[in-house]
């Protein structure tokens, strides 16, 4: 796993956002939920498909942790133009039954199955009758082909294996790591990203966390806190031998300690674009941009036989929930370009890391630099 301990974040350079954090100010704010990475980087110069060079990987959400105790979940496509498997008995049942791995888009069978192995390896079924059940593990990507030879098929189960097994609370890693090794935001380099927001005790004191897997985005489109740094920063293109038109996508986990109901957490989960278009994002033709939200209440509200009992927060008093949804999408984004490093990969393609110096210049200048 990459460092934690040295790279800044968004806020680290003065970047002003909205809103009280966790004290990791990452999805592991929300009790129980812990993450793991698996991170390929391997090979460089020209491209030979299969040998690499290889800049993808896998990352893991575990809801509760290695255990089976499934949560209550929505999920939504603002743009579908990728994939989210499982996402159809997330929608019938209301809940989701095991981990979230995310991964490149042409790795996705691999690590669905690899996840149904991992499962049954770690007897986190739940209880069935006799030897029947079925697992329809949740597993999302975005496409990391300017950098990462994606055809090469460089995931393989071990690597799964190991984002599940590693998985943690706590602080968590951030830009090139994970399933968000290979990925691009706005032109400069992305990642993977994370953010939290704490509701105050009148709000009800809760947590909502948010993990990202960004891949999107026009340049000239680019914001940070109000500020067109796009439009300020337009050296450090993207060195490629060709231009991609489409600008990419986007994979959204959204999760709370908060009581919500299925048809609640979808509408989290429908907030999610709110902190996207803050970003500069707007759901392109090309783009895949699949969020999902669960909740860590109610931990006894499942069972295969048994009616049971539980809470919800009121309809009413969702706002707080709704705005901390949209803000931390917002932040987690940014933190994914802050902590991004920039990468050289297939062909000596280079994907640049947004500089901080000359962002902290440009959000000087609109007086949006917090000291």
């Amino acid at each position: 796993m990459t460092s934690i301990s040295h790279k800044p974040r968004a806020r680290d350079l003065g970047i002003p956002f909205t809103g009280t954090t966790g004290p990791n100010n990452a999805i592991t704010d929300v009790e129980g939920v812990t993450v793991g990475y698996s991170t390929i980087i391997e090979g460089e110069g020209k491209l030979e498909t299969g040998k690499g060079p290889a800049r993808t990987g896998v990352t893991a959400i575990l809801p509760r942790g290695k255990t089976f105790n499934p949560v209550f979940s929505g999920w939504y496509s603002l743009n579908g133009n990728g994939e989210m498997t499982g996402t159809t008995w997330v929608e019938e049942s209301g809940f989701l039954e095991g981990p979230i791995a995310i991964t490149n888009t042409h790795s996705v069978g691999v690590v669905r199955d690899s996840v149904v192995s991992w499962l049954i390896d770690n007897d986190l079924t739940g209880p069935h009758f006799k030897d029947l059940y079925w697992l329809l593990p949740v597993v999302a990507e975005t496409w990391d082909g300017i950098l990462n030879d994606i055809n090469g098929m460089h995931v393989k189960k071990e690597h799964v294996y190991a984002a599940l097994d590693n998985a943690a609370g706590g602080k968590i890693a951030e830009g090139n790591v994970g399933g968000g090794t290979g990925m691009n935001l706005f032109h400069f380099k992305g990642g993977t990203g994370t953010s939290s927001r704490k509701l105050s005790d009148e709000e009800g004191g809760y947590t909502v966390g948010v993990l990202v897997q960004g891949n999107f985005g026009r340049r000239q489109d680019l914001m940070i806190a109000g500020v067109p740094v796009g439009e300020e920063i337009t050296e450090l293109m993207q060195d490629t031998s060709w231009t991609r038109e489409e600008s990419g996508s986007i994979i959204v986990v959204v999760a709370t300690d908060a009581p919500l109901l299925p048809h609640q957490l979808k509408r989290l989960a429908r907030r999610v674009p709110v902190g996207i278009g803050r970003v500069g994002g707007f759901g392109a033709n090309g783009s895949g941009d699949i969020f999902i939200a669960f909740s860590t209440a109610n931990p006894d509200a499942f069972s295969r036989e048994e009616t049971t009992q539980m809470e919800m927060v009121s309809n009413n008093k969702m706002d707080p929930l709704i705005q901390a949804a949209a803000l931390a999408t917002e932040e987690a984004i940014i933190n994914a370009m802050i902590a991004a490093e920039t990468m050289k990969g297939r062909d000596d393609n280079i994907s640049y890391a947004l500089p901080h110096d000359r962002l902290v210049e440009v959000m000087k200048k609109y007086n949006r630099h917090s000291e």
